[in-house]
């Protein structure tokens, strides 16, 4: 099976697992996006909605983050990761929206990048799903399964993972890939205890394989005549 084949394979049975697989993050518009994945980097989804479920309440525009101290906004984000640095982040982008693009969020990838604390990874987090340009956004999922299923190296570089599936992936289901090859690490093939035993992918999954053969006992077998010793 070739590379392309092997990837049209993936596709179809992940298409089968997860055909709603789409962004865990709550939000209702770019800019609550833009601050939610900025807020996920090293941290789950699930504890990012729940500090954003009070958190878009209180605040809802760039402005609103800017009228407050930066303690208090670290305050408001406190139960997650890095807090000081996103908070910090926040209120920068903030006010690089408001001075460069009008208080609303770009639609230009190489702009959104130029946001604090917005990578290549958010920026296409965004573009996609806020704005409907197909992208392919590699987390820590992404980059697990791409690997483990031979679609990229293990020492290739998130760069260079996103690279190889924008290759091998039709553009117009370059989103729709990205949620499934999410939900699939999230929730099938994961970092601990992968679901190998009963994974529909495992014929072409050569980490799969490997764990899934029987353990060798490296201890020799004592022979005839040292059990005769011992005994």
């Amino acid at each position: 099976m070739n590379a392309k084949d092997k990837m049209s394979h993936i596709l179809s049975i992940m298409g089968e697992m997860f055909p709603d697989a789409h962004c865990e993050l709550n939000h209702r518009n770019p800019f609550e996006l833009t601050i939610a994945v900025l807020l996920s980097a090293q941290c789950t989804d699930e504890t990012v909605n729940k500090v954003t479920a009070s958190l878009f309440q209180k605040y809802q525009s760039p402005a609103d983050y800017l009228a407050v101290p930066i303690e208090e906004l670290e305050q408001d984000i406190r139960r997650i990761g890095l807090f000081r640095n996103k908070a910090s982040h926040i209120q920068k982008l903030s006010r690089m929206l408001i001075d460069d693009y009008g208080g609303e969020v770009p639609k230009q990838h190489e702009e959104l990048t130029k946001l604090p604390g917005v990578g290549r990874k958010t920026a296409n987090v965004v573009v996609s799903n806020a704005f409907g340009v197909p992208a392919i956004a590699v987390d820590t999922h992404v980059e697990r399964v791409s690997k483990r299923l031979g679609l990229a190296k293990a020492d290739d570089s998130v760069l260079e993972v996103e690279k190889k599936l924008m290759k091998l992936i039709p553009r117009e289901q370059w989103t729709d890939t990205h949620h499934r090859l999410i939900f699939f690490g999230r929730y099938h093939c994961k970092a601990q205890n992968p679901a190998c035993p009963v994974c529909p992918l495992l014929d072409v999954c050569k980490e799969g394989k490997l764990r899934m053969k029987p353990a060798v006992n490296r201890k020799a077998k004592p022979t005839q005549k040292q059990i005769k010793v011992e005994g």
